[in-house]
């Protein structure tokens, strides 16, 4: 079964194409969830976990097999983490799934058809964009622009199929922007050379608020989020080759705009009022107060990141090259302090907690490492003998990260 294109889709739960029992009753929220790429403030910072730094056989709580392929990462909602994959032998079948945190068994599963292209490089996959949750319910985005909305138990509550509304906004290689979610709105990239474009949807009927065009240029970054300021609501921030766009999440109104380019693979982040840019290296701009105007603080050419996105913690600026060499600058002057070098290449963004940093190279080995200000040191080192090219979540002092096959649970042992 084909789903329609429309302005706004709307189709029974039971006409998903495959499923496990729905559940009777949606998890509660509390404020340790991840419910975004990088994060709820999408800066891949969680605060107040316990997470274990000495990794082992010990530390893996459980893992579990996962359908088809995926590149998205693991979000967390209560109890539940939430993870999409995509299968079939044109990457055409969608699939959201949910897993009981404690034990890691599979609580629902939903199937759905794409309805945009689902060509993909073969390293990529149609099931590469993360997921978000409002906490309420949950925003599956696929490489085939198809954005699909349930609540916590699985049922389906609208479909939008903008990869059929809008055809040409696709490439070759595959779509990999994750959306993000400010108040009642989601906010989706879909940028390509043919066709760019970026919207937000109303979280509860799947309408579009408002869409705006964009660089027409192939680009896989994720939109961030510039919170809310005294006299500012929060801002969604939409990075592409041009720069950065400020955009007010109800109406699509671009605030103000970055305008000295951008990467178009690793995205920005926000970090108490300063946006780090992977720009001409990096570079770090402060909005005003009233969020009307920006001033540049610092360029660093030599702390350009390859794919993965900077992080900040301990009052530096980490970022990871193409050589897998980590670099830690100054967050308030961008002067490089010092390099680590890590085994492999790296795909995912580190996750940042309790001073530590938790990386995954694409050849599977995990990494915790110690920042500090003179030097960085490799705490522990773990072979998981997967592919991960994925970004892990954290909550409720564990922490998750997925390859195509599994997806696993590191906390500390009881």
């Amino acid at each position: 079964m084909k789903y329609l294109p429309s302005a706004t889709i709307r189709i029974p739960a039971a006409l998903a194409l495959a499923g496990l029992a729905v559940t009777a009753f949606p998890s509660p929220t509390h404020a340790g969830d991840w419910r975004q790429f990088r994060g709820n403030d999408a800066n891949s910072i969680a605060l107040g976990e316990n997470l274990p730094t000495e990794l082992s056989g010990d530390s893996i709580a459980w893992k579990v097999d996962l359908p088809g392929r995926g590149l998205s990462g693991p979000i967390t909602v209560g109890q539940q983490i939430l993870l999409t994959a995509s299968s079939g032998y044109s990457q055409d079948r969608l699939h959201i799934m949910s897993f009981d945190a404690e034990t890691g068994e599979t609580q629902w599963e939903r199937q759905f058809e794409a309805t945009g292209r689902t060509g993909c490089h073969p390293k990529m996959c149609v099931a590469t964009p993360t997921p978000a949750s409002d906490g309420e319910r949950v925003f599956a985005f696929y490489s085939s622009s198809d954005l699909i909305c349930t609540d916590l138990a699985g049922n389906l509550q609208w479909y939008r199929g903008l990869g059929a509304e809008y055809r040409n906004a696709s490439n070759s290689l595959g779509m990999s922007s994750s959306p993000i979610v400010i108040g009642s709105t989601v906010i989706v990239q879909a940028e390509s050379e043919a066709e760019a474009f970026a919207a937000g949807v109303d979280t509860v009927t799947g309408e579009t608020k408002w869409k705006i065009d964009r660089p027409r240029k192939a680009n896989w970054t994720s939109p961030t989020i510039l919170p809310a300021a005294e006299g500012r609501p929060a801002l969604a921030l939409l990075q592409s080759s041009a720069g950065l766009s400020a955009v007010d999440p109800e109406t699509g109104n671009v605030v103000w705009t970055f305008d000295n380019g951008a990467s178009t693979i690793p995205s920005s982040l926000v970090v108490d009022g300063t946006v780090v840019i992977p720009s001409n290296g990096l570079t770090t701009i402060k909005p005003s107060a009233d969020g009307s105007a920006i001033e540049s603080v610092w360029n660093a050419s030599n702390l350009g990141p390859s794919t993965p996105s900077p992080v900040v913690i301990n009052g530096l600026t980490i970022t990871v090259n193409s050589a897998g060499a980590l670099s830690a600058g100054d967050i308030t002057t961008g002067e490089r302090l010092w390099q680590l070098r890590l085994k492999g290449k790296f795909s995912g963004t580190p996750l940042a907690s309790n001073g530590h940093l938790f990386f995954f190279n694409e050849a599977g080995y995990a990494f915790v490492v110690r920042p500090e200000k003179e030097k960085g040191k490799i705490v522990s080192e773990l072979d998981l003998t997967e592919t991960i090219l994925a970004s892990p979540a954290a909550s409720d002092n564990a922490f998750y990260v997925r390859s195509d096959g599994h997806l696993w649970k590191f906390s500390e042992q009881r």
